[in-house]
């Protein structure tokens, strides 16, 4: 139950996020900061 949550709010995060960055290093930016919100949510 707690993965899935925190897959969706992750998922939720990408989608807002990539529509936010308008460079490819914008996006990398992106990536990172939600992979690292998951990996927070996690531990």
């Amino acid at each position: 139950m707690t993965k899935k949550l925190v897959l969706t709010l992750a998922a939720a995060a990408f989608c807002l996020g990539a529509t936010a960055c308008n460079t490819v290093k914008g996006a990398g930016r992106d990536i990172e900061s939600v992979g690292q919100a998951g990996s927070d949510a996690i531990h």
